[in-house]
């Protein structure tokens, strides 16, 4: 199995409902996102995916996000909470909705919030 993983990074704010401390009032972070895609055989380049390919798709997703109120995004705005795991859940869905084939499928996304803080969202299988 090959894997590939490229990182993004994007600034936002959010507020965590129901949380009870400082993540409940409106904050902000500059997130850095990994993206990892998976397959079992390469193309006729000998490459799983295009980085540049890989790249672009992410950030159509993360221009999205970038420097808004995460609240106020739909499905963040009442669906889910915009916390780190649904975030990088929403990310997954959206890229894989981009990239995915059937020959590479996106599986993972870890979002950081900071240096030594992360939440991942893994497909199995």
């Amino acid at each position: 199995m090959y894997e590939v993983m490229i990182e993004e990074e994007f600034s936002a704010a959010h507020a965590l409902r129901g949380y009870r401390g400082k993540c409940e009032n409106l904050h902000g972070h500059n997130w850095k996102v990994e993206v990892y895609v998976r397959g079992e055989r390469l193309d006729e380049v000998g490459m799983l995916v295009d980085f540049r390919e890989l790249k672009a798709a992410t950030r159509e997703v993360i221009r999205y996000l970038d420097h808004y109120n995460l609240n106020e995004l739909k499905p963040f705005d009442n669906e889910l909470n915009p916390s780190s795991e649904h975030l990088a859940g929403f990310i997954l869905h959206k890229v894989a909705e981009r990239i995915d084939s059937d020959r590479i499928k996106v599986y993972k996304v870890r979002v950081w919030e900071t240096p030594s803080t992360s939440a991942s969202y893994e497909l199995k299988n």
